[in-house]
């Protein structure tokens, strides 16, 4: 039978959902698949093999996959502190990456706003050191004949260069006593000297770079190998080319090249023409391995046109190439400024021409007047700026007066950034006009200027005429911003002057006036070089925050993760390397050279003031964890490690932090839990921002990259540097050791005392809030610390083999594990765990003690390898152990028992694929009983609680969270399952006894079961039941005794008819004959699709078994009480059942239904569960006129109205009568009398519903009436005796028939009833006289008989025969009486 679910009880209200109520944080649970245990995993691939496939598999692996992506989690599944410190490191870098991009603060108009603080903590640049030019080369320079010199820098080599005539000089300026490179093998008078990145595939893999050295006759092409040395140094070595190409004439003075594609252009001052130098590795038929090509002899005159003038003809005097949109930009002499498109095949189209008269046309538009920008105003150099950087600003240009023209190409309507697409025009964008203060001003020291109103309300005004940058010699810019403007003034010409700007990304980043753009913040600073400037360069690589202009610019975000840019300044006294200072190197010197008007404390608020709370703490937290460097004595750039700094950053850390705030109107409007809605502090926001700048070149990359090896192997290589991985960590381990040292002071981690200094509700909240979130950043931190360890540890063994040894779907989510997901996510410490798995097994192979190797991983990565991984390597190699020594010897199954028990100890934590590992080695040593027994202690240590089996008793209801327990205890058992198949074969395929003993095999099973049937786990042995059902083997359920089959079979026969069957047999097999009955009653009663035949066969066993008293199994538990209530309530069912099948086979019979759909709904509701008695009657037997069954009917219903009885017993005999009659056969009085008999056997001659007295008289007239010398003559009587009704009942009826002379048996039609009483009498003689007893039963019975007898002979009417009998019957009872 089958019950309704029982609703559930409502859930309460959660704590939490209230401000008041502060929630208790839940535990995550989680479940792990299964896997086959049996299937033997393909053997691992070679390296060679693995090589091949690498390109392929990598094709297939997106890049930007992140695993451990912490997303917003509902509240059903809370996040666990790791997840919600990812979720925040997440978004602190995403709003790293929403740096503003350069045009949103350089916009169209004009700026002039600079900052320029007397306090030098404050510059953005600093001077390191001063490298002196080697006396050697001023020697060199004694000794030349002739005058023509010129010098400038290799800076990203960290070499310079010096020409004396036809030889070049180069030095490493680092080194303090630098060796001489020298190229002196050619005899023209050297012009210009490039370095250059070469065409690809031209030169070895050795040449990184090439010199173009540029004469008075040729330019020649030298191969330069570059080598980084000790101490960041750079070794280089000439090479010659033999590659060379004629220029005399051209007075080749500037050359340029470009590092993507290798093309190198020249122009000279003879002419305008902008020059190409071609080369190749070999010569061709047309073409030699190097040449020049001119690029605007054709079509130059058709964009500009030409006039007679006496003016100096025009020259190309710079050329800058932008490899990011394919542009050559040319400045002339004229500073006309020309932009020349790339293309494939050497192409170099002219596509846009810009005049001097063009652009001032331009900024007239902008500016209406001013004396910086009138007729003998130059541009003095253009630098470009890369589609990385901005994509609509492509060109800086600075003019003679020090202000600086931003230009935009366009192409058509729409900006240019696509490097296919030449643009079509060129604009003016933002003119950047000079600082209004001279060198040796500082913006407080000039009283208010335009430059200090810029940060203070209201816009500032633009000073379109300050004159400190006019004499500008050139100005070069580097991203993101960095501006180096050389003057030269009339006053001083033998020193230049250094005006240097950068980009303020803390003003640019911070929070801008609601209704104004993002300002142009620059800071700026002046220095006063010690000669004049000969070249510039930047040592340091390119910078780039990001690889899109949003984010481009974020000098913060990479403080800790680039070195700082560094310049190198070349003058005629030396090379001063110029450092461009850090906002952390800002804060620390601000702490080292503060103490101003304000004092230490103003500095810190200014700070804050500038930069907001958030960026404050974070930099003061940086400094205090030893990340601010400074300039030392010696030049040297080194850490800040003075005490009272650190103190003081310390300090301002704690002291600036802030405190967490609840926001109680969205606890209103949106019903969430109120610690949910508190807004951590700026000191949590500083953290965040400083752990995001230490890892965020780390976070998302993946750990590993395969390659392949020159013989098609694979290597497995870091995509990030183990150095840097190691820096990272250093870091990260500085900052745990200053949090935990400071925790009592830092308000959400100095525990439950900080709850004492609460005042109010909300305030207790909101430190709640604030606990939960620094509480998650240091977790993170944990994790990443140990995090990295582990990879270190992994790159220090073979990790080619150790990836090779995975399985092919571990392999390719280690190639996608990036270092979030490793940190952050449980699926990445679960695929740490595999690779420490296969380290420690790589170990043991190669003979290493599993002890010394595990304790080493658990020291330096303890959360991928616990003590209770230990213990299972441990366990792993007992086993290994003993498969070697055999199991069947003394110390193999000691070694194997000792692996079970440390296997068990380590239960609660062993994953699913050690289990299946130490299940497959116990099954093929044939250690059934412990693999049996080590996968039940698993499932057991899963689920303590035994919640499975609390899922299992409420009928494993759907969508519940005690389903994930009893998954994860069913994959243990499944294990179980498969080893009871392994058992079984072995057993089937091996004697059971030999020689009178019991084999190996043998008892190994016996073990095995043993194990199975002494189980107390009533979950397993319910799985166990199932799992022997499913594989049709019923009887070896019914021979296991125990009572978990008996709850199993209780359960499950509920809603299956098939495990209630098997439960009634089960206890019959054990002889509980009284349950057995139980069950069959309730299968009779269920609504299980049973037909009624079986139903009635149920209730006929239930009425055996009921009535069988044996003691079974274990005590009846029921009295004599009950078990003859179950007898009587079986026994009425049961007759009621037998009607319903005899309704049942007299319609299937009965032809009189029209409607076969009808009929047909009618039998399938009377071959179902047992109707009732009214059900039966009223719907069935009397509108059927079934009046045999109605008559059997009313006696299981106890009916006891006379009338309606007799009537349905007259209706019956009219109705066999009619239907005998039509029939034709049998005789009429025969079917009447076989009627007769059946329903008086089947009510056993109630009184009630077989009223003989009624019946005898009732069918005495029908034979009259209707079958009147028909047949015996006695039937009627012989029916009712054959039935056995006495004698004593039969012979009164028939007398009071007699005596009332009624019709139709009155006069002379009394003989008929007087022929059946003297039959009767002689019958009652006969049966009397032969028990040996009184005749009749009794002298009275005999007296009253005899009498009867006279009186028939007197007034009977009978023949002759019937009287002489009569009188012959008197004397026998007369002589029987004396």
């Amino acid at each position: 039978m089958s019950f309704s679910a029982v609703a559930q009880t409502p859930q309460r209200p959660l704590p939490g959902a209230f401000m008041m109520t502060p929630a208790l944080a839940n535990r995550r649970q989680s479940t792990t698949a299964a896997s086959s245990i049996f299937s033997r995993a393909p053997s691992a691939p070679t390296a060679q093999d693995a090589g091949r496939q690498v390109v392929q598999q990598q094709t297939q692996i997106a890049a930007s996959q992140r695993p451990g992506a912490a997303a917003p989690t509902s509240s059903a599944s809370p996040m666990t502190p790791v997840e919600r410190a990812a979720r925040t490191i997440n978004e602190t870098l995403g709003q790293e990456s929403r740096y503003p991009d350069l045009e949103s603060y350089i916009n169209q108009g004009t700026s002039s706003e600079y900052d320029i603080s007397a306090n030098p903590a404050w510059a953005p640049f600093q001077k390191v050191k001063l490298h002196d030019i080697p006396e050697r080369i001023f020697d060199q320079y004694n000794q030349a004949q002739g005058l023509s010199t010129n010098m400038g820098l290799f800076a990203e080599l960290n070499h310079a260069w010096f020409t004396i005539d036809n030889s070049l000089y180069l030095w490493d300026y680092t080194h303090p006593n630098p060796d001489m490179i020298g190229f002196e093998e050619q005899p023209h008078a050297i012009t210009s000297v490039k370095l250059v990145r070469p065409r690809t595939g031209v030169f070895v893999n050795t040449i990184t770079h090439v010199l173009v050295v540029s004469t008075t006759s040729d330019i020649i092409l030298i191969g330069v190998a570059s080598q980084p040395g000790p101490g960041g140094s750079q070794t280089v070595t000439l090479y010659q080319t033999r590659m060379q190409v004629p220029v005399k004439g051209l007075e080749v003075s500037c050359v340029d090249g470009s590092a993507r594609s290798g093309r190198i252009f020249f122009a000279g001052r003879a002419s305008n023409s902008l020059y190409e130098l071609t080369y190749q590795q070999e010569e061709k038929w047309f073409q030699n391995r190097c040449g020049k090509i001119n690029h605007t002899a054709k079509g130059f005159t058709t964009v500009l046109p030409t006039f007679v003038s006496k003016a100096p003809p025009e020259y190309v005097k710079q050329i800058a190439v932008d490899d990011t949109r394919n542009l050559v930009y040319t400045l002339s002499s004229t500073s006309t400024i020309r932009v020349f498109h790339m293309k494939p095949g050497n192409v170099l189209d002219l596509i846009i021409a810009r005049p001097l008269a063009a652009t001032m046309k331009d900024i007239s538009h902008m500016v209406s007047r001013s004396e910086l920008l009138v007729p003998g105003t130059t541009v003095t150099s253009i630098s470009p700026m890369s589609t990385t950087e901005t994509s609509r600003v492509s060109l800086m240009g600075t003019t003679s007066t020090g202000c600086r023209l931003f230009f935009s190409a366009t192409s058509g309507t729409y900006y240019s950034s696509d490097s296919s697409t030449a643009p079509t025009s060129m604009q003016v964008h933002h003119v950047k006009f000079p600082p209004a203060l001279l060198p040796g001003q500082t913006s407080s020291s000039r009283g208010p200027s335009p430059q200090m109103t810029a940060y203070q309300s209201g816009a500032p005004a633009t000073d379109f005429n300050s004159r400190s940058l006019t004499g500008t010699r050139t100005g070069i810019r580097y991203a993101p911003g960095y501006f180096f403007c050389f003057v030269r003034t009339d006053q001083n010409p033998d020193n230049d002057i250094l005006f240097m700007s950068a980009p303020d990304p803390g003003r640019i980043k911070g929070p801008q006036e609601v209704s104004s753009a993002t300002k142009f913040a620059e800071s700026a600073m002046w220095n006063l070089l010690g000669g004049n400037v000969e070249d510039v360069g930047l040592v340091t690589p390119p910078f780039a925050a990001s690889a899109s202009p949003l984010g481009f610019g974020n000098e913060l975000a990479v403080q800790f993760d680039q070195p700082a840019a560094e310049i190198a300044v070349l003058t005629s006294t030396g090379i001063q390397t110029i450092r461009r200072r850090r906002l952390v190197d800002v804060f620390a010197a601000a702490i080292r050279y503060g103490g101003g008007e304000d004092g230490l404390e103003g500095e810190v608020r200014k700070f804050a003031r500038m930069y907001g709370r958030g960026e404050t703490t974070a930099t003061a937290l940086a400094v205090a964890c030893g990340q601010g460097l400074d300039v030392t004595s010696d030049a040297r750039v080194a850490k800040i490690t003075e005490p009272e700094i650190l103190e003081y950053a310390r300090k301002a850390f704690i002291d600036f932090g802030g405190r967490a705030t609840l926001n109680e109107n969205s606890v209103v409007d949106n019903g969430s839990s109120a610690i949910d809605n508190v807004r951590p502090s700026p000191r949590h926001e500083g953290i965040a921002l400083y752990i995001s700048r230490l890892v965020r070149s780390i976070w998302r990359p993946p750990l590993i990259r395969e390659a392949i090896t020159p013989l098609g192997g694979l290597v497995v290589l870091p995509t990030v540097p183990l150095s840097k991985l190691q820096s990272v960590q250093r870091d990260l381990t500085q900052l745990q050791e200053f949090l935990d040292k400071n925790k009592s002071l830092i308000d959400g981690l100095a525990g439950p005392e900080a709850l004492g200094r609460v005042a109010t509700k909300q305030d207790e909240i909101a430190l709640q809030g604030e606990h939960r979130a620094l509480n998650a950043l240091v977790r993170l931190i944990s994790g990443v610390i140990e995090g990295i360890s582990f990879v270190l540890v992994l790159f220090d063994e073979r990790v080619e083999e150790i990836v090779l040894s995975l399985s092919d779907s571990s392999r390719q989510r280690v190639r996608q594990l990036t270092y979030e997901g490793l940190f952050c996510t449980s699926d990445g410490k679960d695929l740490a765990k595999e690779l420490v798995k296969a380290i420690v097994n790589r170990n043991i192979a190669n003979g290493s003690n599993v002890d010394t190797v595990a304790e080493a991983l658990r020291r330096r990565c303890g959360s991928f390898c616990s003590a209770d991984d230990v213990v299972t390597f441990k366990a792993q190699e007992q086993l290994k152990k003993a498969s070697e020594n055999g199991a069947n010897s003394e110390s193999g199954r000691i070694l194997l028992n000792e692996s079970l028990k440390l296997f068990q100890k380590v239960a609660a934590s062993l994953t699913m694929e050690n289990l299946q590992w130490a299940i497959e080695q116990y099954v093929s040593i044939a250690f059934y009983a412990g693999a049996i027994q080590l996968s039940l202690s698993v499932a057991q240590e899963t689920d303590r609680a035994n919640r499975a089996l609390a899922w299992i008793k409420d009928d494993s209801p759907q969508q519940d969270s005690r389903q994930s327990a009893f998954e994860s205890r069913k994959r243990c058992y499944d294990l179980i399952h498969r080893i009871i198949a392994a058992v079984d074969q072995a057993s089937s395929q091996a004697p059971e006894m030999v020689d009178g003993d019991y084999t190996m095999t043998a008892k190994r099973r016996s073990e095995a079961y043993d194990v199975i049937n002494n189980s107390d786990d009533e979950v397993f042995q319910t799985s166990l039941y199932d799992w022997y059902l499913s594989q049709g083997w019923k009887d070896r359920l019914l021979e296991i005794s125990s009572p978990y089959v008996v709850a199993y079979l209780q359960r499950k026969s509920i809603d299956d008819v098939e495990h209630a069957d098997l439960l009634w047999r089960y206890y019959a097999h054990y002889n509980s004959f009284f349950e057995a009955a139980e069950v069959q009653l309730m299968l009779a009663k269920s609504a299980f699709d049973l037909t009624l035949e079986q139903r009635i066969e149920y209730l006929s066993r239930a009425k055996t078994n009921a009535s069988t008293r044996t003691m079974g199994m274990r005590e009846v538990r029921s009295s004599r009480q009950s078990r003859q209530e179950l007898l009587r309530e079986v026994s009425e069912l049961l007759d009621v059942a037998n009607l319903q099948e005899d309704t049942l086979q007299r319609l299937k019979q009965d032809t009189r239904f029209p409607d076969a759909e009808r009929k047909a709904m009618a039998l399938n509701q009377l071959n179902g569960p047992v109707l009732s008695l009214e059900e039966l009657f009223n719907g069935y037997a009397d509108q059927a006129e079934y009046y045999d069954l109605m008559i059997l009917m009313y006696e299981a219903a106890d009916h006891r109205n006379p009338s309606s009885i007799r009537a349905t017993w007259q209706n019956l005999l009219d109705q066999v009568h009619t239907q005998t009659v039509n029939e034709g056969s049998p005789q009429p009085w025969e079917a009447v009398s076989e009627k007769i008999r059946s329903l008086g056997n089947r009510l056993n001659l109630a009184d009630i519903t077989f009223p003989v007295h009624e019946l005898l008289p009732m069918l005495e007239k029908y034979a009259f009436e209707h079958q009147r010398g028909q047949g015996p003559a006695t039937w009627v009587v012989d029916t009712f005796l054959d039935l056995s009704v006495p004698y004593e009942t039969v012979l009164p009826i028939l007398e009071a028939m007699f005596y009332n002379d009624e019709a139709p048996f009155e006069g002379r039609n009394r003989k008929y009833i007087a022929n059946d009483m003297l039959y009767v009498i002689h019958r009652w003689f006969v049966d009397s006289s032969r028990s040996g007893t009184v005749v009749f039963g009794s002298e009275e019975n005999a007296a009253a008989v005899s009498e009867t007898l006279k009186v028939l002979l007197q007034n009977g009417g009978m023949d002759e025969a019937r009287v002489e009998q009569c009188e012959l019957l008197r004397v026998k009872i007369d002589m029987a009486m004396r």
